[in-house]
């Protein structure tokens, strides 16, 4: 198998020289890292040395330390490189003009996981949106999307739902990179900071990540595996609920339940059609933080079968919907805040839509409420063409 080669690698073998003459400023994790596991901040430093006036963290910070949602990362100090770390996830999630204010450029090189949820590309375009305001530069490192970038699902978020897990209307899985959703961005917010897109070499729409040959490095503390990415974009609605989404738990999100779980009568009133591409163990677990921190929870690991028809949105959906049938007395939508939103549901923010919490409260089929979606996501596929990158 050819290895993709990631945007820091083109960077490495010869772009870095556009870059002469720049006061670079850097957005990163400890995931920036070159097919050689090479952090971007290193590489960056030992090709243009002097120009990296400043390193920017996203949420988990620059280390990807902090496990969960609003837990605030402060501004740091890097002693090797001799400069400042801001972080983009404390008092502020945008930089401020005296954070940009020592470079003309700002390099993006960030992992995202395909989902319209994580926070990473909301972190991008407020760097974009900055960046325009004070006439700075945007460099986007492409990387893949872990869940390819044909397979598209999930409702599209309504303009009522926008909060910082959903800035703009894209469905839950959007099959974009990051340097074709910065290209989105900058079309439809109208913003004129220039933008540069360093694009892969050898990736494809319809490749997985195991079809990339990268090595796996976790974007964030509870995406532990390419598999967890995978059936993020259905097991994220948890967050919303009262059940654990197995943070705490080796398996984050492959894993979810509740001590008030009964796995054989939530597989009753499950439909055998909504489960494709996975199967369902069974399974007993205790967190040791988060939700239902250490109490034993009886739920469910999902483990996929076949990624190519395997739907997380679908899946998740429907075993929410047998879930609260089978445990109306107990299950509960979790209340806010959530994500710097203080009135609105969670569940509607992560949904993208109230008209699917509405829909499962009033008894109605999942499948049906997830096919209320499809002819928007038609039209998205559509939409996007303009925007991307690769074949």
């Amino acid at each position: 198998m050819k290895r993709v080669s990631l945007g820091l690698d083109v960077l490495r073998d010869g772009y870095w020289r556009r870059l002469k003459g720049r006061s670079l400023g850097l957005l990163s994790n400890q995931a920036s890292l070159d097919s050689r596991l090479k952090p971007a901040k290193y590489v960056i430093a030992e090709l243009l040395p002097g120009h990296l006036k400043a390193l920017f963290g996203p949420q988990h910070g620059h280390g990807g330390a902090e496990q969960d949602n609003m837990v605030e990362t402060g501004h740091d100090y890097d002693p090797g490189l001799q400069i400042p770390v801001f972080s983009l996830y404390s008092d502020t999630r945008e930089p401020l003009d005296e954070m940009l204010a020592g470079i003309d450029t700002l390099l993006i090189d960030l992992q995202d996981v395909g989902t319209r949820v994580y926070t990473f590309y909301s972190t991008m375009l407020n760097c974009l949106k900055a960046a325009s305001s004070a006439g700075k530069n945007i460099v986007i490192l492409d990387r893949p999307n872990p869940l390819g970038g044909e397979i598209v699902e999930g409702r599209m978020l309504k303009e009522e739902c926008y909060s910082f897990v959903g800035p703009f209307a894209l469905p839950m899985r959007h099959g974009l990179t990051m340097a074709e959703l910065a290209r989105i961005f900058h079309s439809v917010f109208g913003l004129n900071c220039s933008l540069e897109t360093v694009a892969m070499e050898g990736w494809k729409r319809g490749m997985l990540w195991q079809d990339t040959g990268v090595r796996w490095i976790m974007p964030s503390p509870n995406m532990p595996l390419p598999e967890t990415a995978l059936v993020y974009p259905g097991q994220v609605l948890w967050e919303g609920t009262n059940l654990s989404e197995g943070r705490g738990t080796t398996r984050p999100f492959e894993i979810f339940g509740a001590p008030f779980i009964n796995p054989g009568k939530v597989s009753a009133a499950l439909h055998p059609d909504s489960v494709q591409g996975c199967l369902l163990q069974e399974i007993v677990f205790r967190p040791m933080f988060h939700k239902w921190k250490e109490e034993t929870c009886k739920g469910f690991m999902i483990h996929i079968t076949d990624p190519l028809r395997f739907r997380s949105t679908i899946t998740s959906l429907a075993l929410l919907g047998a879930i609260m049938k089978a445990h109306e007395d107990s299950f509960a939508w979790r209340s806010p805040p959530y994500e710097y939103e203080y009135e609105r549901m969670p569940i509607d923010l992560i949904l993208g839509d109230r008209e699917m919490r509405e829909g499962l409260e009033r008894g109605e089929d999942p499948g049906l409420i997830s096919e209320k979606g499809e002819r928007e996501i038609e039209q998205f596929l559509e939409w996007r063409k303009p925007f991307l990158m690769y074949g």
